[in-house]
């Protein structure tokens, strides 16, 4: 079975080059409650048909301390329209409220054991500051056209949450991203804004 990063683990670092002409480091996010990384390009058809949902999601929780972040990890000569000029070109036509940022080399995809595009992972902060994996998957059940019945072949591969074992074969719930930050947000709350230990969310 490929790697992917397990709940609880921590957030592999990155310094990447960005869109916007300024490179990102994992620390550049430490202001923030809550931060998503998700692995995304400029080609692939689930991403494309998530871009809406992706931007939507970031300007909803934006005001509520949750940082969202692309990384494009594609190789370019199978796919030339996810070089960063065209990157660049995409992230202005859309608009994109969050930082897109550039893994030429794939090492931070391998870090993080993206399997596929778009894989999201979303991490909160322990006691000492430091990020915790607590969600990984999707954003929902159907990444390339929302709100209709599962597409089987989106459906292979779930997602896992605190407290929760793997789900198999598309197990996802619709909106699981969005159901699993707000329940993170209100234990932050609870906990007077850091997490303590890793009992689920999501609830």
């Amino acid at each position: 079975m490929a790697f992917t990063l397990s709940i609880g683990q921590p957030a592999p670092d990155f310094e990447l080059p960005g869109v916007d002409g300024r490179n990102q480091r994992l620390s550049d996010f430490d202001g923030c409650r809550l931060l998503v990384v998700v692995f995304s390009c400029n080609h692939c058809p689930y991403v494309v048909g998530s871009e809406e949902r992706m931007i939507k999601f970031a300007l909803t929780y934006a005001p509520k301390g949750v940082a969202f972040v692309a990384v494009n990890s594609n190789e370019t000569e199978n796919h030339p329209t996810d070089s960063f000029e065209h990157m660049v070109e995409r992230a202005r036509e859309k608009n994109f409220p969050f930082p897109y940022l550039r893994d030429e080399t794939q090492e931070i995809a391998l870090a993080y054991g993206a399997l596929r595009t778009p894989h999201y992972f979303l991490f909160d902060k322990d006691e000492s500051g430091r990020r915790r994996l607590r969600y990984t998957g999707r954003m929902d059940d159907n990444p390339r056209t929302p709100r209709r019945p599962k597409d089987a072949r989106a459906g292979r591969f779930g997602g896992r949450a605190a407290g929760r074992p793997p789900t198999a074969g598309g197990g996802d719930e619709p909106d699981r991203l969005q159901r699993e930050v707000e329940g993170q947000t209100r234990q932050v709350d609870a906990a007077g804004g850091v997490r303590s230990g890793l009992a689920g969310g999501g609830q």
